[in-house]
């Protein structure tokens, strides 16, 4: 089996219906305001518990926080919210190391929302058409 270059083998991509929405490279360094954003989510979530399927949960373990933060992350995608999506996706991306995909399906309604730590994920590239004879 041969190994993955070190680029894939970094990323971590958020899906929406099969469509990357979000890509983040652990080989890159968080500048300093956004490793202090994410701890004052972290203090913020400890300190306030957080809310799944309606329950209140007041001291959520890591994968709860990431249950919530995914949720999040579905909210600020579909509306938008480009900031808060990256945000959350840092969050994701950043304690949990392992986490290759958040795949989100748009199913009933509402999201199915999937933590994948086993399925790689693969770059997406555009196709690009063109007519006969053009570059």
């Amino acid at each position: 089996m041969s190994e993955q270059p070190a680029s894939e083998a970094s990323m971590m991509a958020v899906t929406l219906n099969g469509i990357a929405q979000l890509e983040y490279d652990r080989a890159k360094s968080l500048p300093d305001y956004q490793g202090a954003y994410l701890a004052k989510m972290d203090e913020r979530m400890d300190a306030e518990g957080v809310v799944i399927d309606g329950q209140h949960l007041h001291a959520p373990d890591l994968g709860q926080k990431a249950q919530f933060i995914a949720a999040n992350l579905t909210e600020a995608i579909t509306t938008n919210q480009e900031a808060l999506a990256a945000a959350m996706c840092t969050w994701l991306a950043t304690r949990m190391p392992d986490l290759k995909q958040v795949s989100i399906r748009e199913q009933d309604g509402g999201y199915e929302i999937h933590l994948d730590f086993t399925k790689p994920y693969v770059k997406q590239h555009p196709i690009r058409f063109g007519r006969p004879g053009e570059p």
